[in-house]
């Protein structure tokens, strides 16, 4: 189901972790990689995100 524009929670993906829409990457990996260092285009390129599916993941993490 999506919760929000490029954000999707499905109970069969990764436990019903929240994860950007059409993969199996959760927000929690996204946020947790930049607070750790990494740098917005590392972050898009390790996972093969788009900057919308990045932003968003970005703006779910500060609700």
């Amino acid at each position: 189901m999506e919760i929000a524009p490029y954000i999707t929670i499905n109970p069969d993906i990764h436990h019903g972790a929240v994860v950007i829409t059409g993969t199996r990457v959760p927000v929690s990996i996204i946020i947790g990689s930049l607070a750790g260092g990494m740098n917005v285009e590392e972050v898009m390129q390790e996972y093969e995100l788009t900057k919308e599916q990045l932003e968003a993941a970005i703006g779910f993490g500060k609700n």
